[in-house]
């Protein structure tokens, strides 16, 4: 076997372990991606969320074998682009961030949901945010955050 092969944060890998190993740990554990949090191994926090081929996803709920050829972005790989840099604003501005537990899960989801809808009202965002758990702010600043940055991002999404 010539291993599972996947991109992740734009870097080809090769994972030569189990298929049936836990996207979550792989990316912890072998990837040494942080920003990628062990909240409940169930799919309910949101703190473990990657983009797969742009979806979000819970990486806790994903195989390594579900992942062959397909594109992973963890926190680590977003941080470097423009979009991030406009969502960090924003949610700095209100100060949505407390503990930063659920940041990572917050801002992928915040992408996920202007990459399908830039122009996203208060009831889609908080949909859009709906799978991730904060339980520090209360989640109106992070709504607000995702309001500035789908004003301000205007042409990146």
């Amino acid at each position: 076997m010539d291993g599972i092969r996947f991109l992740l944060n734009g870097q080809e890998r090769t994972w030569q372990g189990s298929a049936g190993e836990r996207l979550l740990e792989v990316l912890r554990d072998t990837y040494q991606c942080k920003s990628v949090k062990c909240g409940c191994k169930e799919g309910e926090c949101g703190a473990c969320s990657v983009l797969l081929d742009g979806r979000l996803v819970n990486s806790c709920c994903v195989a390594m074998g579900a992942v062959e050829g397909a594109s992973i972005v963890t926190m680590e790989g977003f941080r470097e682009t423009e979009r991030f840099r406009v969502l960090d604003k924003a949610y700095a501005s209100v100060s949505a961030v407390q503990c930063g537990f659920c940041i990572p899960g917050m801002i992928l989801a915040s992408e996920a949901l202007l990459a399908k809808n830039p122009h996203p009202d208060e009831e889609e965002i908080r949909e859009g945010l709906s799978g991730n758990l904060c339980r520090c702010t209360g989640y109106q600043a992070i709504v607000k955050a995702v309001q500035i940055a789908a004003g301000e991002g205007d042409g990146l999404w």
